[in-house]
């Protein structure tokens, strides 16, 4: 099994562009929740927030910076790109699953409970979760290889 591991490089290669579009992703996103929760009410608004705000700004940004790459040695890199945010939905979707059982965790035991107490429970359970599901679908999940430049 492949360990996790983060590679702090390629944040060299990130424009500030690149984090305001993330920022502006993210706040429409928060008010687009409170604009729902302000209509449907708190519950309903609350799933909307737990949209990863992010994520499509980060894809996007994935398949560009992926496409530019292949660009310089004279290559046509749409696929790399598409493969490389795919990887990148991937990844994101097996930790929506565990920020939904944080989420289960919460809703189910906030009341009686101490909050510290529970959040991190809840954030141990996140974390056993979305960890789990990828240990056990690096080996079945259908998946991209990004190899070579």
């Amino acid at each position: 099994m492949k360990k996790i591991e983060a590679n702090w490089s390629s944040l060299k290669g990130v424009k500030p562009h690149e984090y305001a579009l993330r920022f502006l992703f993210g706040g429409l996103a928060t008010v687009a929740a409170g604009l729902i929760a302000s209509k449907f009410g708190p519950a309903i608004g609350g799933l909307f927030l737990a949209f990863p705000a992010i994520f499509p700004a980060g894809a996007s940004l994935i398949e560009s910076h992926e496409r530019k790459r292949k660009a310089r040695i004279g290559s046509d890199g749409r696929n790399r790109g598409r493969m490389a945010a795919s990887l990148d939905a991937q990844g994101a979707s097996l930790g929506c699953v565990g920020l939904m059982a944080f989420a289960f965790v919460l809703w189910s035991w906030l009341n009686g409970h101490h909050a510290w107490l529970l959040i991190s429970m809840a954030t141990m359970i996140w974390l056993v979760i979305a960890y789990g599901l990828w240990a056990v679908g690096a080996n079945r999940l259908p998946r991209f290889r990004l190899t070579g430049r």
